[in-house]
């Protein structure tokens, strides 16, 4: 999920996306729309709920007291934020506060929030995998309708989007903690200084599509790997 640093940043970008938001609906599918929406609802209650498992277990019981322990998507979703992710395929939740300082595990601080971060978009690949799993046994072993396995496949297709897209290494995005330490120090520190800039052209480029170019290649490389496992695994049965 693509995740704004404040309100106010939040009020800029949802300017500079609602004329691509009503262009998109009025020429939009909306049964396409409708049976994304589980899959939505699911992959982002997941992934937030991930991010605040992770750091419960490593001693920050913030999200613990925010009430983000829970699979109610009602404790992770912005309404605003999923409007924008199904209409324009970028969006975003609740993020989940953290208090680095809390942290009681004998990890580094660095890497107590790589973790956390990491949390989020390894649930996703999981979910992905198993209801892609679900979905070959139901299509094996059932007569469940084309409708519900549509849903099925979107429930998979967005869940690997997300985890993908949270990789990427840009701030605010999952990624950018992830690989964070990975980095030589003046590096990581230029692109501290310059993260206004990179953030700015981040969004330049997934709006015009130039990034998704990029990131819609590793989704079916991710997808197709899962399926060849998946079929893999029926095939022995």
């Amino acid at each position: 999920m693509f995740y704004f640093g404040n309100y106010d940043r939040k009020k800029i970008i949802t300017v500079l996306l609602v004329i691509m938001l009503i262009s998109l609906m009025m020429s939009g599918d909306f049964k396409v729309v409708l049976l994304t929406l589980p899959g939505v609802i699911i992959a982002m209650t997941f992934h937030e709920f991930a991010h605040a498992w992770m750091a419960d277990r490593l001693g920050d019981t913030t999200p613990r007291a925010q009430g983000r322990l829970t699979l109610n998507p009602a404790s992770h979703i912005d309404p605003i934020g999923i409007f924008f992710l199904l209409f324009v395929n970028i969006g975003w939740g609740r993020p989940v506060e953290i208090n680095p300082s809390n942290f009681n595990s004998n990890k580094s601080m660095d890497t107590c929030e790589a973790l956390v971060s990491l949390a989020g978009p390894l649930i996703n690949f999981i979910l992905a995998f198993i209801f892609m799993i679900i979905t070959y046994a139901l299509s094996l072993y059932t007569n469940i309708s084309t409708l519900w396995l549509l849903i099925f496949q979107y429930i998979v297709i967005v869940n690997i989007g997300l985890g993908v897209f949270n990789l990427i290494p840009i701030y605010p995005l999952d990624g950018s903690k992830i690989f964070r330490n990975m980095l030589p120090y003046n590096f990581r520190n230029w692109i501290d200084n310059k993260s206004e800039i990179i953030y700015f052209i981040f969004m330049v480029l997934w709006i015009s599509g130039l990034l998704s170019k990029i990131v819609s290649p590793v989704i079916g490389t991710v997808f197709d790997g899962m399926n060849f496992a998946v079929a893999k695994i029926f095939s022995l049965f």
